[in-house]
């Protein structure tokens, strides 16, 4: 009878940038999935079809407004992983925490208070943890801030293969 392996596998460091690019990514997912599930909600694309979303008219302002409010958290993915690391900590503690009231936006005036309280639960635990990791992002010493920082990368010259 062959016994059953007990090794541990090896947890390995995922740096601040790429969870926090992570994090910015599955918010977006929420983002997404809770507007399209929201157009199930019956009314919902009678209105749109109306010219009518929420109590607004549909309209190029509003629809660019939306657009606006959506590209901060979509480059965030992108400036996660390529702002130096202050720069980085920063913009991160500052957008996510302006992030938040949106997110609770979602929920006000809604009948369907389990759906969209969901949504913004989990939108505001996800924005929590990008809080988290942007304020505990990891010091280094004066004397190690080296290249092989977790958090930068050696320059030099390119692998062949």
């Amino acid at each position: 009878m062959r016994q059953p392996t007990t090794t541990a596998l090896q947890d390995q460091r995922i740096p601040v940038r790429a969870k926090l690019a992570a994090a910015w990514t599955s918010l977006m997912f929420l983002y997404v999935y809770v507007d399209i599930l929201a157009f199930f909600k019956p009314g919902v694309i009678d209105d749109i079809e109306a010219g009518v979303v929420w109590e607004f008219n549909i309209s190029q302002t509003l629809l660019t407004a939306f657009l606006v409010l959506m590209a901060i958290p979509i480059l965030m993915v992108v400036l996660s992983m390529t702002l130096p690391a202050r720069a980085n900590r920063i913009t991160n503690l500052i957008v996510a925490s302006i992030q938040v009231p949106f997110a609770a936006f979602n929920a006000v005036g809604e009948s369907w208070t389990y759906f969209y309280g969901l949504g913004v639960v989990l939108e505001v635990i996800v924005l929590a943890l990008i809080l988290r990791y942007a304020w505990t992002w990891p010091r280094t010493t004066p004397s190690a801030t080296t290249a092989t920082s977790p958090d930068r990368q050696t320059v030099g010259p390119q692998q062949q293969a």
